[in-house]
């Protein structure tokens, strides 16, 4: 799959580079080298994109078309991106560094899913029909419509660009919406080759446009646009805090899928096989580089030591290395400037007094590599037991009872998702409904389904992706009453 257009806007149907002529580097995470340069946008190119999109959406061809047919156009962008599923997945891996197992397992089949199930809903935005008392001694038929919101930015963050992307664009087509995407300039390409997909797949000029460039030139124009209504980010809660500081004096609709700081609950009578692997696999999918990461293990006093050894011997035996080698089980960081930042934690983690049981094997000597790393003896108010890391890096807690579990889980700024591992399902139900988060999985991590919301609370964001409640955030409902 070429990415000779992929590194470029498109606005309007038109594939080209940023009006200031500008670009930037985008290194490949596995080996450090130079993967391509990227158009990097200005304020105008971000204008010419929103105006684009408003024009399809105030009068264009796209707000003619009735939802079966928008759905129809979703379908074919989904079969469309099935069919070139090894070139996504390809893709994909160059861009992020991350696994092309991965790539084929879990982000572009959900990628295809999630179009296909916003599809469905597309014909489906049905309003009520509402009885009141009347009006002034008449009688009132009332009724109301569903409707598009209008121009919708979507921000999608570089850590699983394609699913994301599909988790944001799904709904706001299918709802009737135009968009302007922003992709990372930490992963430009994937997007951008789903958009030109878009295209292909007969979506009407305008209607899915893409910016390039650095978030805090771009970003920062699209989401004060004035042309634009909705707002869709999954980022950092810094950025997300900032974001909805500048929205809300505008009035926007906001979407924001922020940080997390999971916890994962082994209970005593969890059956240590399951819960070690699930456990891993929360730690160390995406390279520890998710905001569902289940980086706080939180143990039953009875099974720390055990549980402590099983992880850091997982973390020990996983092979880093080039993402296409099938034997790589972890891949490379996204940049060298966040490899950094996860090492800066782990260093203040020791100093502090966390005792690290895994984590200094050797690394590729080439690209942004961080061995997946276990401490143990972290008391919660340490920063590595609170803050995100984002990156392969576990902390095991203790906790002596249920009560104590809860409130080690709960103790945390973040409110996104939260796994329980136990035989005992009564307890898991009542456990997950005294967990503030978003998200509870029983005896599996964060299993993720477009049907499925997803998103949280406290500084984890507001709203949800996926879902019909997704659906909901790109649209208003009008009312309309007739007095008989």
């Amino acid at each position: 799959m070429s990415d000779n257009f992929f590194r470029l806007n498109l606005i309007d149907g038109e594939w080209q580079a940023s009006a200031a002529g500008q670009w930037f580097d985008k290194a490949e995470p596995a080996t450090g080298e130079r993967l391509c340069q990227v158009t990097a946008s200005t304020p105008a190119d971000v204008d010419a994109a929103v105006a684009a999109a408003r024009r399809q959406f105030d009068g264009g061809a796209w707000s003619q078309l009735p939802g079966a047919a928008r759905g129809r156009l979703l379908n074919r962008l989904a079969d469309l991106l099935e069919a070139k599923a090894e070139d996504f997945a390809q893709l994909l891996a160059r861009e992020q560094g991350r696994t092309l197992m991965e790539m084929r397992m879990l982000d572009v089949p959900m990628a295809v899913d999630t179009l296909r199930y916003f599809a469905g809903w597309a014909d489906k935005l049905e309003g009520r029909q509402i009885p009141t008392a009347g009006f002034m001694g008449r009688p009132t038929f009332n009724y109301t419509v569903r409707e598009a919101v209008g121009v919708a930015a979507l921000i999608v963050p570089w850590n699983a660009p394609l699913m994301i992307g599909a988790w944001k664009l799904g709904p706001a087509l299918a709802a009737g919406c135009t968009v302007v995407l922003k992709p990372s300039e930490d992963a430009p390409l994937a997007l951008s080759a789903l958009a030109a997909l878009a295209a292909e797949a007969g979506f009407p000029p305008g209607v899915v446009n893409v910016v390039q460039g650095l978030g805090p030139a771009v970003g920062r124009a699209l989401t004060t646009h004035p042309g634009v209504d909705k707002i869709s980010f999954t980022g950092s809660t810094v950025v997300g805090r900032q974001i909805a500081a500048e929205a809300g004096p505008l009035f926007k609709r906001l979407t924001l899928e922020l940080g997390g700081k999971a916890p994962q609950i082994i209970l005593e009578d969890a059956v240590l096989e399951q819960a070690i692997g699930g456990c891993a696999m929360g730690l160390f999918v995406d390279q520890g580089q998710t905001c569902a990461a289940g980086s706080r293990i939180l143990v039953h006093r009875s099974r720390y030591d055990d549980v402590l050894q099983a992880l850091a011997g997982a973390a020990r035996s996983l092979q880093l290395g080039d993402p296409f080698n099938p034997a790589t089980q972890m891949g490379a960081l996204i940049s060298e400037r966040h490899a950094q930042r996860v090492r800066a934690h782990i260093a203040a983690a020791r100093q502090a007094g966390a005792q690290m049981l895994a984590g200094d094997e050797g690394v590729p000597a080439r690209g942004f590599f961080v061995r997946p790393t276990i401490f143990g003896g972290v008391t919660p108010d340490m920063a590595i037991a609170r803050e995100e890391v984002f990156g392969p890096v576990g902390v095991v807690i203790p906790f002596d009872s249920d009560d104590e579990a809860v409130a080690l889980a709960n103790d945390s700024a973040y409110g996104l998702s939260a796994t329980l591992w136990t035989q005992n399902l009564t307890k898991a139900h009542s456990l997950a409904a005294r967990l503030k988060v978003g998200a509870v999985a029983i005896n599996g991590w964060s299993p993720l389904d477009a049907r499925l919301p997803w998103g949280g609370g406290k500084d984890s964001g507001v709203g949800r992706d996926l879902s019909r409640a997704a659906l909901d955030g790109y649209l208003e409902e009008k009312v309309v009453t007739v007095v008989m």
